[in-house]
């Protein structure tokens, strides 16, 4: 550790983060003892401050989560699926078209389906 690190090491004080000035700050530190070692002082301080950082940017910036029709519309995308690509897992073509237009719920059998088979998180369909 260089004196410079030692002396901003001395000023800097890991906190609960409350303001953007403290996660400046923060953020500022985590660059400074980024190339630390596992298992010694400025690795652990390293951990702390991203524990910190990851808890404010979490209050402060949440990310909502997608809405589920979209996220399988999307996912689709990705896949290059068409609606009838669906059919095993959530029904009928009607169910699928009723479904993807937002007239028909998803059922906890199609939603079990849909995560097994697309990989889209439960948490983002049950919403």
């Amino acid at each position: 550790m260089t004196t410079s690190t030692r002396k901003r090491s001395r000023n800097f004080h890991p906190k609960v983060i409350k303001t953007t000035e403290e996660h400046d700050q923060a953020l500022a530190r985590i660059e400074e003892l980024f190339i630390a070692k596992p298992g010694t002082p400025e690795g652990d301080e390293l951990e702390l401050l991203v524990l910190l950082v990851e808890t404010y940017e979490a209050e402060k910036f949440p990310i909502e989560l997608p809405d589920p029709i979209e996220a399988i519309r999307f996912r689709m995308e990705q896949m290059n699926l068409k609606q009838k690509d669906l059919i095993p897992i959530i029904g009928s073509k009607s169910k699928v078209s009723e479904v993807l237009s937002g007239k028909r719920e998803l059922s906890i059998t199609m939603i079990r389906k849909i995560v097994s088979n697309l990989n889209i998180p439960a948490a983002v369909l049950l919403q």
